[in-house]
């Protein structure tokens, strides 16, 4: 059975820090791409950032880009997420996502959810202002 496990969201305040990990069980997505999206009260899913595991080229939405980076690391086949000056809008639930069949590869999909067929639980981020 896959599973993506999150860990590392919680309460923090306006300009704080928090770093995401993603550890996946049971395969890995070291060919393709993981990313982070997150889904705020009331809104849609949206894409935060991804990485391509196998290259680690990178890709950010415009409103983090300059404050979070995502990153990977072999050894411990863990994805992250370092977020910086955190702000009220990025309070929401965060999950990491997985591609395991490569749909990421086509031109334009690595942003949307439709690329990625595993998916985590979400780990809650809380920004207070």
């Amino acid at each position: 059975q896959v599973q993506l496990v999150e860990s590392g969201g919680g309460l923090v305040q306006a300009g704080g820090s928090l770093r995401l990990s993603c550890v996946p069980s049971g395969r890995t997505f070291r060919k393709f791409a993981m990313g982070w999206f997150r889904q705020a009260p009331g809104k849609d899913r949206e894409f935060v950032a991804t990485i391509r595991w196998n290259i680690g080229s990178t890709y950010y939405a415009d409103s983090v880009k300059g404050r979070f980076t995502i990153s990977r690391d072999n050894a411990k086949n863990t994805v992250y997420l370092q977020m910086n000056s955190l702000k009220p809008e990025d309070t929401a639930v965060y999950y990491c996502a997985g591609d395991s069949a490569g749909r990421t590869a086509a031109p334009g999909s690595l942003a949307f959810q439709r690329g990625y067929d595993y998916w985590g639980q979400g780990t809650q981020v809380t920004v207070s202002s």
